[in-house]
């Protein structure tokens, strides 16, 4: 692929500072690349790509506090030229179309080498929808298995879409999304009311969402509580 005119400026964020360093210096040294800032969490790199205004991000999902996913859907929406390309660990379809949904036109796992990452960058950069070979095939293998009666998108568990969530947490919100209230939930689960206000609580900030409504639109927009 030929280098670009002017250099693609690219965000990087991922909350391990050695993989994130070296991932800095990597694409540093490749022609036609200027990292022009990183960030360690989604609310750093939402507030990174709202002030550098990059023409990537490369994007981390399981960050802390605001994960990549909702971070990825907050760029893409103030800056819709900004293309993200997702670097992770998680190699599940339901955190791959999470990711495109939220507005990801890439995806890697962090097994990818230099080759790759740099292709997927120019790619998303130039208009297109990049995915790594293991990916491509694994959403290949998903289309192409057996039609399972009513299936339009794969399931996506909590721990995926909210990877930052506790187990209790992800339980309570697939109850919410479902729109069970609390002493439903609490009967489910046999907790106290106590238990699941505090843990719904809990789950608003972790989402950064004001009330319930909101997280319920959240988590169905992530899939969860049509099951």
């Amino acid at each position: 692929m030929p280098v670009p005119d002017e250099p693609l400026r690219v965000l990087l964020a991922d909350d391990h500072p050695v993989y994130r360093d070296g991932l800095a210096m990597l694409l540093g040294s490749v022609p036609g690349i200027d990292v022009v800032g990183t960030a360690a969490s989604g609310a750093e790199a939402v507030a990174g790509a709202a002030e550098l205004q990059p023409d990537i991000v490369v994007m981390d999902v399981g960050m802390p506090g605001m994960d990549g996913i909702e971070a990825t859907r907050r760029v893409t929406a103030a800056s819709p030229h900004i293309g993200v390309v997702v670097l992770t660990m998680a190699e599940q379809e339901a955190t791959l179309f999470a990711a495109m949904r939220a507005g990801a036109r890439g995806y890697l796992l962090k097994g990818a080498n230099q080759t790759e990452i740099v292709r997927a960058i120019r790619g998303v950069a130039a208009g297109d929808v990049i995915f790594g070979p293991s990916v491509a095939r694994r959403v290949a293998d998903f289309f192409a298995g057996p039609e399972e009666s009513g299936r339009s998108t794969p399931p996506e568990p909590a721990e995926y879409v909210f990877p930052q969530l506790t187990p209790r947490e992800r339980d309570i919100i697939e109850l919410v999304a479902a729109g069970r209230s609390n002493a439903q939930i609490a009967a489910a689960l046999f907790l106290s009311q106590k238990t699941v206000r505090n843990n719904v609580s809990n789950i608003f900030t972790k989402l950064h969402v004001a009330d319930r409504a909101e997280a319920i639109v959240r988590a169905r927009d992530a899939g969860l509580g049509r099951r």
